[in-house]
């Protein structure tokens, strides 16, 4: 089939790229950039010209293909809650040309979405729509078009890692290394789930040819690696001290970042891997973060 991704240049999306072209099927991919449509092109790929602040773009985009994954988001996370809200425009959008057909659209969302509280790990059977993350605005407009008739299925990321990147643990790295301490908050327990992003990669896939409509998957491989083993590991990178924060400090310490530092967001992916026979392979986010080059800041 011919597939429509965003974000098909990004950490996820080029080796959602590869999955697909081995798969056997056709990628339109979404870049705003020369660069961008010249690496997609050398990669196989049609490069589609557009951007996420143009949904008329995406929308004559996702009027070609047989599929849509969405993996595009702007992660400057000083304007977080005003990028979530674009990311619930871009998928309105793409989910008003895909209605009256069923043309799966695959969203990305977080898997704190699925939290249960009481300390369990996040599910997949659960959508938690009071959770404070404002990424719950994509999960929220899947459900709308869902509503609607459309095929849309969700997958939820841990922190996606590998030797240059670990989700939100890149800025924390950045952060660490500005402030000149691997911090945590109280007594560092509350974990972070991870998935290799050739791991993640091959999930998307998965979903697209066997997930089911209204679907939520967890792209988890790890359930839980705790915050102060994390910074331990950071830490020791750097070449830092590792220290504990009181929560009230937390806030100074990390700006932007406080609001996800003492959060417990472990995740099961059990689900998944039985309902889709993935079986996630990839080195773990300890085993990456210890393989990294600590000696060049990662934008």
């Amino acid at each position: 089939m011919l597939v429509f991704l965003t974000g098909a240049t990004g950490f996820i999306g080029s080796r959602i790229v590869t999955e697909l072209l081995a798969a056997g099927h056709q990628v339109l991919g979404l870049t705003r950039s020369d660069a961008g449509a010249e690496a997609l092109a050398a990669a196989g790929v049609e490069a589609y010209r557009g951007s996420l602040e143009d949904p008329d773009s995406l929308r004559a985009g996702a009027a070609r293909a047989d599929a849509v994954i969405h993996t595009a988001f702007d992660h400057n996370f000083a304007n977080f809650a005003a990028n979530c809200e674009k990311d619930r425009r871009v998928i309105e959008a793409l989910g008003d040309v895909l209605k009256g057909s069923d043309r799966p659209l695959l969203i990305t969302s977080g898997t704190g979405m699925g939290e249960v509280g009481n300390g369990q790990p996040a599910r997949e059977d659960v959508f938690n729509d009071r959770h404070p993350n404002p990424r719950i605005l994509s999960e929220k407009t899947g459900n709308v078009l869902l509503e609607a008739g459309v095929d849309v299925r969700v997958i939820r990321l841990p922190q996606v890692h590998d030797t240059v990147k670990q989700g939100l643990i890149t800025p924390y790295i950045g952060i660490t290394r500005e402030k000149g301490v691997a911090a945590y908050v109280g007594d560092g327990a509350n974990c972070w789930p991870a998935g290799h992003v050739l791991d993640v990669a091959k999930l998307y896939l998965l979903v697209l040819e066997k997930g089911q409509k209204g679907g939520r998957y967890h792209a988890v491989a790890e359930q839980g690696i705790s915050s102060r083993e994390i910074a331990e590991v950071v830490g020791a990178g750097l070449g830092l001290p590792v220290v504990s924060l009181k929560p009230e400090q937390a806030a100074e310490h990390f700006g932007w970042f406080a609001m996800f530092a003492s959060l417990d967001l472990s995740a099961s992916g059990t689900w998944t891997q039985q309902q889709l026979g993935w079986k996630p392979s990839g080195p773990g986010l300890i085993a990456d973060l210890k393989g990294m080059d600590y000696s060049h800041p990662i934008n």
